[in-house]
């Protein structure tokens, strides 16, 4: 066999297993989504006459209220930013801990990473409750569900940028006597300060969405706000609150755009 045929012999058996692999995925959705009814033609039908008078219920939005709605909607916004620094805080060490590179040894590492999995593996829906048990009702469980979550994402994904560093300037750094600290601080973060910011203004664009969920908790925020106007079952209020929370999550994304770009 040629050179030639040999690699074209090669790329088709690539492409066979690419097609496998994707209709094996393709397999477990489907499965997936029969498993929990979604092809379930009959209940969509009955579902149908509720979702049309809720619907008519909710427009035209009432912002009436919209006046009580400005304070709410700042706490969110403090909530968001407060519980960016606090992940961002607690994430960078914990990320140079479990990244390969910069982990003082293998057991500091896997240590590292199990407490970033654990974070991640609590909702913040549930840290939200926890905190409001232990510190009441507000801003503050709001902050520490947030920023003790995205600990366990923004530490993971600091982590991988920091294992794909080029490695040549740590190893110059290494090689004219520099210790751990100083090769980390003058050699790897340089290198990734771009891609770390990056992720922490897309969590902060996140951490303002869930912010106005952890409100329905008692976690302060335009949540509260929501849950109420759902419970007195005032749809028209619900719609002006949601398109309320619409402009500000649209704003809050343009100006994570906008930094992104002066980052750069």
């Amino acid at each position: 066999m040629s050179r030639h045929a040999a690699i074209l012999a090669a790329d088709a058996s690539a492409g066979r297993r690419h097609m496998a692999m994707v209709a094996a995925v393709l397999a477990v959705a489907v499965a997936a989504l029969a498993a929990t009814g979604f092809f379930d033609a009959e209940r969509f039908a009955d579902a149908w006459p509720a979702v049309r008078q809720i619907s008519s219920e909710m427009f035209p939005p009432d912002f009436s209220r919209w006046q009580s709605w400005l304070k709410p909607l700042a706490d969110t916004l403090a909530m968001s930013i407060a519980g960016t620094a606090l992940a961002v805080v607690f994430s960078l060490p914990l990320a140079l801990l479990a990244a390969v590179n910069t982990a003082p040894n293998v057991a500091v590492q896997q240590l590292a990473r199990l407490l970033l999995s654990f974070l991640r593996s609590v909702p913040e829906i549930i840290m939200g409750i926890l905190f409001v048990a232990a510190v009441g009702f507000g801003a503050l469980p709001g902050v520490l569900a947030l920023g003790l979550h995205s600990v366990g994402m923004v530490g993971k994904f600091y982590a991988e940028a920091i294992e794909h560093t080029d490695p040549r300037p740590a190893e110059a750094a290494r090689a004219a006597g520099a210790g751990p600290l100083q090769i980390i601080v003058s050699a790897i973060l340089p290198q990734v300060l771009p891609q770390l910011a990056d992720i922490t203004l897309y969590r902060w664009e996140y951490h303002f969405r869930a912010s106005a969920v952890l409100g329905i908790v008692g976690a302060g925020g335009i949540g509260f706000e929501l849950i109420a106007a759902l419970r007195l079952m005032s749809y028209d209020q619900v719609s002006g609150i949601l398109l309320a929370i619409l402009a500000c999550v649209v704003a809050v994304d343009a100006t994570g755009a906008a930094l992104r770009r002066r980052l750069r």
